[in-house]
């Protein structure tokens, strides 16, 4: 079998760099932030083996694909007209899609968006939540979390990216990727959210620091003001997607968190998810909680990439 290639893929008016490898049925893995591509290093080899054609983009904004300047050009919409386009280079009427944190939101979205581009949907540590008609997501986030919430603190332009400037990216990775405040990540007052995250003496044993530097020479290149951006276009996303109020997400999807995630175990996630209204939303859902925290793909890269084959071979065998 051929390692991973990589190549630029024009699509929505920008290039996306994109790393492939395998052939077979399509299968996308999105990253989330602080990441890029190489955070499914674990998974691409694996699903590819197992006779899938997997394509793991850099998202707009992040490491080798284009990164425009505007907020306004960071909405869902724009992600998932990306991804359409994707399909199309490679003549693909359907999918399968793979997503963690703002990559499982985007994976969410072209689910709810385009149903017929999917054949099945993996969530990876941030549920799907419908759109509130009633509050626009940054209001939300002030009334409820205050100014100092991470979200909050990325809406100024250039106001997270000179904090980020204090510290070498070896460190911005060790900050992001090991979050372990158990606070709902909202910095004391007067304070940027990352001089609050700790850095880890020692690294966790699924990773190394060459990985991680990896991860910093990409970030140190692109910078953070694309995946800044993601937030930044939050209230702009909320009032695009008012015509699908109410709408359901209706292809076969499953969902993978770790018990030890700061997402699952504040904002009253854990409930959320264990409870009936997730399924409301999604009802062809299956949901599987594993040993672990945020990154869990990298985590228990096994774990995750067994759960998200079987996945595929359920779906693909009924088809």
């Amino acid at each position: 079998m051929d390692e991973v290639s990589h190549k630029k893929v024009q699509t929505n008016g920008i290039l996306l760099h994109i790393a492939e490898q395998g052939e077979g049925q399509l299968v996308l893995l999105l990253h989330g932030f602080p990441e890029i591509w190489y955070s499914w290093r674990h998974q691409i080899p694996f699903l590819a083996r197992h006779g899938y054609h997997v394509v793991a983009p850099d998202l707009r904004g992040y490491g080798d694909s284009d990164a425009p300047l505007a907020p306004s050009s960071y909405t869902i919409m724009h992600i998932v007209a990306d991804l359409i386009g994707l399909l199309d280079h490679f003549s693909e009427q359907k999918a399968f899609v793979v997503g963690l944190d703002w990559g499982a939101q985007v994976a969410w979205h072209l689910s709810l968006l385009r149903p017929d581009r999917v054949k099945g949907v993996v969530a990876l540590s941030v549920p799907y939540y419908p759109r509130d008609p009633n509050n626009k997501p940054t209001d939300f986030f002030r009334r409820v979390f205050g100014d100092d919430f991470y979200v909050c603190q990325f809406q100024e332009a250039g106001r997270a990216e000179r904090a980020f400037a204090r510290y070498d990216y070896l460190t911005l990775m060790k900050k992001y990727l090991f979050i372990s405040k158990t606070d709902s990540l909202i910095a004391p007052p007067g304070m940027e959210m990352i001089d609050y995250l700790e850095t880890p003496s020692v690294l966790p044993s699924w990773i190394t620091e060459e990985e991680l530097q990896v991860y910093a020479d990409k970030f140190q290149e692109s910078g953070f003001t694309g995946p800044l951006n993601y937030y930044r276009a939050m209230d702009l996303t909320w009032e695009l997607l008012a015509p699908w109020d109410g709408a359901k997400i209706t292809v076969p999807s499953k969902f993978i968190v770790g018990n030890e995630d700061i997402g699952f175990r504040t904002f009253g996630t854990r409930d959320y998810i264990q409870g009936s209204i997730f399924k409301s939303f999604v009802p062809n859902l299956e949901v599987v909680i594993l040993e672990g925290h945020h990154f869990i793909q990298l985590e228990k890269p096994q774990e995750v990439s067994d759960e998200i084959l079987s996945f595929l071979h359920k779906l693909s065998s009924d088809t």
